[in-house]
């Protein structure tokens, strides 16, 4: 059944759920209450947050929007006050490229420069995307790479003030699996065993949550095979089964 066009709210524009059924594939999978939700999120992140564009760049419509649904994807089974510590979103047009140093693996420090795609600064920082990313990353869920569901990740991680791989949890007795499954899986992606998530989150605990995020909402039924109780306490902590959409998904699309 095709979602209703109910009026939209009053942060968004006209023609958004055009705009994200052209831009964000997650959209589809979504069932009339979620994307009814997904909406409600999004409008609180368009007029809740501060937008900037940088180097002379000019925000559209379309630019809120994409990043906005992609954003509120992420929070869907939680709810707006979790982006508390998002003031600004800070889009560029394209790649940044950075000159300072970054962590690299195990402990190391690797010197610039880097292509920059997204960041997330500490404390009540801003959120910094390239746009020309978001958009692909958006459109080709299948890449497993998504850096608005990147960067808005370790936001959730530094809730307590601590970059470790661990956003605050729902309750206290969550806390021994979630450390043993990525303990382990982290080990794991280190030894080259890691797929379906990328190398990157190798780095440390903070980009392995972040990573492991992006593939649990864009590859969930890979990492569900693969991984499963990695994808079990990912789906506890999000409150989400994105496994369980892209079957109901495939379910009714039936035979080609």
């Amino acid at each position: 059944m095709r979602f209703l066009r109910r009026k939209p709210p009053a942060t968004l524009p006209d023609d958004w759920v055009g705009i994200v059924e052209r831009n964000v594939a997650h959209w589809a999978v979504l069932d009339a209450a979620e994307r009814a939700r997904l909406a409600d999120l999004m409008a609180a992140i368009v007029e809740g947050k501060r937008w900037e564009a940088a180097n002379g760049f000019a925000l559209t419509d379309e630019i809120r929007t994409v990043i906005a649904a992609q954003a509120a994807l992420l929070i869907l089974g939680l709810d707006y006050d979790w982006y508390r510590a998002v003031q600004a979103i800070v889009v560029h047009p394209s790649t940044v490229v950075s000159h300072e140093p970054r962590p690299g693996p195990a402990g190391t420090m690797e010197d610039g420069p880097f292509p920059l795609l997204g960041l997330a600064d500490h404390h009540f920082g801003p959120v910094v995307i390239a746009w020309d990313e978001a958009r692909a990353n958006a459109r080709h869920p299948e890449w497993g790479h998504d850096v608005v569901l990147h960067e808005f990740a370790h936001k959730l991680d530094m809730l307590d003030s601590v970059v470790n791989g661990t956003p605050p949890l729902h309750r206290r007795e969550d806390g021994p699996a979630w450390y043993d499954v990525c303990t382990r899986e982290l080990a794991l992606l280190r030894a080259g065993q890691g797929w379906p998530l990328r190398d990157y989150g190798g780095t440390d605990p903070g980009e392995f949550f972040a990573v492991a995020t992006e593939a649990f909402f864009d590859l969930p039924l890979e990492l569900e095979a693969a991984k499963p109780e990695l994808y079990g306490v990912l789906r506890n902590f999000y409150r989400q089964d994105p496994a369980a959409r892209a079957r109901r998904r495939g379910a009714t699309a039936g035979p080609s």
